[in-house]
């Protein structure tokens, strides 16, 4: 009897999804509709998240456009954009918001680097507490009825080999990302 690597799979499958989500909203010195993904708006008496009550498009590489989909909420949606602490500057112009996307300096794409390592290191820590999980269970199964030793050996080694794929994916994403940053 093998151990079933499902839970260990969808596990490290949102581990993956989660880091890629996060590094998503790195600024890149390019407008992208994911940048303001983060930005809560106080609407309605509650806070929504800012794709719950406009509409965000990236007319080009430097510009993002914001339309609300209720016009009351122009203010409450450009302070919102302002005080996301990601140094953008919303202009209001009749009934959406302009945000220019300024590009980013040297020092600002290094810093950009670092943040994005620390991101992904997190995602690799994840990636280890959740193979030690299911390590932990697959070494459980030594002396029950039906499971050899050889079995709990292939086991743990099929385990260090779907980790290894997932860690060589968060580290193909951060390449790419890393990419996208230092490119001017």
């Amino acid at each position: 009897m093998s151990y079933n690597f499902s839970l260990f799979q969808q596990k490290a499958q949102k581990t993956l999804e989660h880091v890629k989500q996060d590094i998503n909203t790195l600024r890149t010195g390019r407008a992208t509709a994911q940048l303001l993904d983060p930005v809560m708006v106080e609407a309605y008496g509650t806070q929504m998240k800012l794709i719950e009550v406009a509409s965000v498009q990236a007319q080009d590489a430097s510009l993002l456009v914001v339309s609300p989909w209720d016009k009351s909420l122009l203010e409450p949606v450009a302070k919102a954009i302002a005080s996301a602490g990601q140094n953008l500057n919303p202009v209001i112009n009749s009934d959406i918001i302009r945000i220019t996307i300024a590009p980013l300096t040297e020092e600002k794409r290094l810093e950009m680097v670092k943040l994005l390592q620390r991101k992904v290191e997190e995602g690799k820590v994840m990636l280890r507490n959740i193979r030690g999980e299911a390590k932990k269970e697959i070494e459980d199964m030594k002396g029950k009825e039906g499971v050899s030793e050889d079995d709990i050996k292939q086991d743990l080694e099929d385990l260090e080999e779907k980790f290894k794929t997932y860690n060589a994916e968060l580290d193909e994403m951060e390449d790419a990302k890393q990419k996208e940053l230092m490119t001017v």
